[in-house]
Formats: C-alpha cells, sequence, structure tokens
C-alpha cells in the first residue's frame, strides 16, 4: 500500500475544524483559542503530523535544504566536517543533502546539477581532484548563488571560504622530519589542481629551505586521485624509493587517503617505519595512535571548519540584502608526534 503523509485536511476531518482553523493553530496564530490550539497541536503529535516541506519551501521561497559536496563521505576529515555540518544545520532548521564526487569533475558537475534541480538554499563544496575548469560554478556563483568552499577553496571566485592552516602544517611535519636527522625528504601529494596540494608543497619547500637543505622536484610524487585509488600511491613510491637517485629516508603524505595507502604500500615491501622509513601523515584518523608503530600525523579541525562553513553559509542565505564581503578563515592544525617519525637508521 503507498504511503501517504498526514495533512491538514487530515486533522480538520478528524476534529471537525475547517482546514483554515487547524492551519493557524498549528501556526500559534492570536486568532486561535489556547484551547483550541492545544487541541489540535496535541493531535497532531498523536498522529505524527510533519508540515509538507515542498507546500512550505514555494510559501517562504526556500527549501530549508542545503547542499554539500565532498569527495567521498568515508575519508575521515570529510565524516568528521559533516558532522560539524550537520551539528549547526539541524538547530538552525536545516536539512543537508550529501553528494560524492569521488574526485570525478563529471561527477561534481552532476552532483551539481541535481542538487540545484532540487532548490537547495545554497552549497558547501570541496572540489574533486580532477576539478580545474570552474565554468558549472562560476555560472551558478555569477547568479547570486550561495556558495561556501571549506577545505580544497576556489580563491577566483568572491566568496566565504573556511580551511586549515596547510602551509604551516607541512612546515612543521618537514621540521619535525629534519630534527629526527633526515635530509632526504619525500612527499607524496595529491592532485596539482587543488588549494590545499599547493599549500602544502610550499610549507614542505619552506621548511627544507630554512634548514638549508636544497629542495629537488623529484622528490615530490602527485596522485591525481589523493589516493583514493592505491595503485596510483604505489607507483609514486615505487618512483621516490627504487627509481630515484636520491633515495629518501622519511615521507609526508599530505592526505588521509596517500597516508593509510603508504603504510599498505610498507607493509606490503617489509619495510619497517621508522627505521627503513619515516613518515609523517596528514590524517584525522582516530585509531592512528593504535597502529604499530604508532602514527605522527598532521590533524585537522575537520568538525570546527564545518560549523564556520556552515554558519557563515546560513548567515549569507538568511541575509536580507546580497552579501558583498566575504571572509577566508584559517583554523590551525595540530602535530601529533608519535613513533612513526622517528631517527633514520644510522
Amino acid at each position: 500500500m503507498k504511503y501517504e503523509a498526514v495533512t491538514i485536511k487530515d486533522i480538520a476531518k478528524a476534529l471537525g475544524l475547517s482546514t483554515s482553523t487547524v492551519s493557524r493553530a498549528l501556526r500559534d496564530s492570536y486568532e486561535i483559542s489556547p484551547e483550541t490550539k492545544k487541541i489540535v497541536i496535541e493531535y497532531a503529535q498523536q498522529i505524527n503530523y510533519r508540515p509538507n516541506p515542498i507546500a512550505l519551501s514555494l510559501k517562504e521561497k526556500r527549501s530549508r535544504s542545503i547542499g554539500i559536496i565532498v569527495c567521498e563521505i568515508a575519508n575521515s576529515f570529510f565524516s568528521q566536517a559533516i558532522n560539524g555540518i550537520e551539528s549547526i544545520a539541524y538547530d538552525k532548521g536545516y536539512n543537508v543533502i550529501i553528494a560524492q564526487s569521488h574526485e570525478s569533475y563529471e561527477r561534481e558537475i552532476i552532483n551539481l546539477q541535481y542538487l540545484a534541480s532540487r532548490s537547495i538554499d545554497g552549497l558547501l563544496i570541496s572540489v574533486s581532484s580532477e576539478t580545474e575548469n570552474l565554468d558549472h560554478l562560476i555560472n551558478l556563483h555569477k547568479r547570486g548563488f550561495p556558495i561556501v568552499f571549506f577545505d580544497r577553496v576556489v580563491e577566483d571566485l568572491a566568496t566565504h571560504k573556511v580551511g586549515v592552516d596547510n602551509y604551516k602544517g607541512a612546515y612543521d611535519a618537514t621540521t619535525e622530519l629534519i630534527k629526527n636527522g633526515h635530509q632526504n625528504i619525500a612527499m607524496v601529494a595529491g592532485s596539482e589542481f587543488l588549494s590545499i596540494t599547493k599549500e602544502r608543497v610550499a610549507g614542505y619547500h619552506q621548511a627544507l629551505s630554512d634548514h638549508d637543505l636544497p629542495f629537488d622536484a623529484n622528490q615530490i610524487e602527485y596522485c591525481l586521485h589523493g589516493g583514493m585509488l592505491y595503485e596510483e600511491v604505489e607507483n609514486a613510491l615505487e618512483k621516490l624509493l627504487y627509481h630515484n637517485n636520491n633515495k629518501p629516508t622519511a615521507v609526508i603524505a599530505s592526505a588521509d587517503k596517500l597516508t593509510t595507502n603508504c603504510l599498505r604500500y610498507f607493509k606490503s615491501k617489509n619495510l619497517q617505519v621508522p627505521s627503513d622509513i619515516a613518515m609523517i601523515g596528514f590524517s584525522n584518523l582516530d585509531l592512528t595512535d593504535l597502529l604499530s608503530p604508532s602514527l605522527s600525523v598532521i590533524r585537522q579541525p575537520a568538525f570546527e571548519i564545518g560549523q564556520v562553513a556552515i554558519e557563515l553559509l546560513i548567515k549569507q542565505i538568511e541575509n536580507k540584502r546580497p552579501t558583498t564581503e566575504f571572509e577566508k578563515i584559517i583554523l590551525q592544525p595540530q602535530m601529533i608526534i608519535r613513533e612513526s617519525s622517528g631517527a633514520k637508521k644510522s
């Protein structure tokens, strides 16, 4: 049997009232007596009545829904960011619709078209690793649609942006490895198109320079899909460790999936961390302290990033005038030192 939602007409028929009386009672109108309101509200709660969201959206010209596009919900950073988004959105009466790009530019476009067709009020997006052409976002932005970028931002669009100090995270990670005696330090990085990759490579480069160590571009391997494809990480590490005249003694993995797949590769090759190769990874996994050896990480405040991003978006949505001044908010990462970044083997 097809499910049919309870309507105001059903409540009116059951209580012997007009639909207009029930509607006003549910809206707490002064025109309806307290006694009638009490009867209507109690009956509505008893039968689990919920207002029709489509009807409300037509009336308010808002759907009270927000779209989120991320590369992958299973990614620990994004799952925590989404938790932060939802913690604010639901308290403020907004529902969220989550879509995954799986690091695909084409899928990102499809997701954006779908969400826009659902008449969402605004969009939170962390662009895919394949996204170089921004026309789909520029066209939406030009029409005044509220967009907030988080983590992977687009500098060319004038809108709110929320992220972490990626430069500092990579700088601190590189400095920690240098302090432990490593001079040949490689980086397994994400897509070259992404803002976070550029910032992390810049921090790595500067730390080497500040410690009078040469920068060698051959010590960086880029993975277009950010570690989602194990084969990309495997190929990157093969080049760094076995086809490189300057074999590294330490590696920085610049994203969650890169970090876990680096560890998977080292295990497959029976490379001991940190005695054979030391490592620090960008990771928000909650179990990095339970690994053997325990993993040194750059941890990002993902939950807080989500909260700040949704606050900015709702503020923009509910602003009665077009927003002309935008903020770029950068939160600080945390470096957690454990066993994997230890001193190199003598």
